[in-house]
């Protein structure tokens, strides 16, 4: 089921997030995901109110909120 698919997948980028803030290519590198699953699970962490995000000069970053 795809929305359980999305939500491994948002406990993959959870645990990434576990040394605290990194960059979206960083995020991607270390857990493996294809920039649609990414995106799709990024989504999911952040409707729940999980991960903020910040931009400095263009490149996005990720943290636990």
């Amino acid at each position: 089921m795809l929305s359980e698919k999305i939500g491994n997948n948002a406990g993959l980028i959870w645990t990434a997030l576990e040394g605290g803030e990194l960059n979206v290519k960083a995020v991607k590198k270390t857990t493996k995901l294809t920039e649609k699953d990414l995106n799709l699970a990024l989504g999911w962490l952040a409707r729940e109110g999980k991960i903020k995000f910040n931009e400095v000069e263009g490149e996005h970053f990720i943290k636990k909120a």
